[in-house]
């Protein structure tokens, strides 16, 4: 474990203690450390390319995970902590999360850009619902209030088909993004970040 890693364990635990989430006996609290580093403690991220994992419904997280161990979901970053999170317990894990409270993004949209974007946003409503709410029966995720940087670089990614290759539940949303431009998909990241 590099020096670095420890720093940041160090001051996550830190601010999870003057944030008051979690509690040392919670299931899973000890093994979202790890994550913590990165998605902020609790789930809740600071850091805008980082996406909130506070709330997150079980499977979705469960889902995600299994892709990134498996490298259905490609990232350097993410495969080494995804194989690491099923070993120390994805179930634990991702009912600790879902059971945390989300906090706002600590950023605010662009007003012009959000409007913009609900203005786009119906085909997206078909799967996510119309307060981006997602549907935990269809392992579709909850998009409102999730950070607005993650949101469109995962949107680039699915319209670039770089993102879940393959996986069949999303080929139909893939589809729908090849017909929306590039600056369409940050408003629509947009007006989805300022939802709760």
């Amino acid at each position: 474990m590099t020096w670095a890693v420890v720093a940041a364990v160090v001051v996550a635990l830190a601010l999870g203690a003057t944030a008051g989430v979690g509690r040392a006996e919670e299931p899973g609290y000890a093994k979202a450390v790890t994550c913590s580093a990165c998605h902020g403690f609790g789930g809740n991220s600071r850091v805008e390319a980082v996406p909130i994992l506070a709330g997150m419904a079980p499977a979705y997280f469960k889902k995600a995970i299994e892709d990134y161990a498996a490298g259905r979901r490609v990232s350097a970053e993410m495969e080494p902590f995804a194989k690491q999170v099923t070993l120390l317990g994805v179930d634990e894990l991702a009912a600790f999360f879902a059971a945390q409270r989300r906090a706002p993004v600590a950023s605010r949209p662009d007003r012009d850009a959000a409007e913009r974007g609900r203005a786009a946003a119906g085909p997206c409503a078909s799967c996510h619902g119309a307060q981006g709410q997602g549907d935990q029966a269809k392992v579709i995720p909850r998009i409102a209030g999730q950070q607005a940087a993650y949101l469109r670089n995962q949107l680039l990614l699915f319209k670039a088909d770089k993102r879940s290759p393959g996986d069949e539940a999303v080929t139909k949303m893939k589809a729908a993004l090849k017909e929306i431009p590039d600056a369409a998909l940050a408003d629509l990241a947009a007006y989805y970040s300022g939802l709760r």
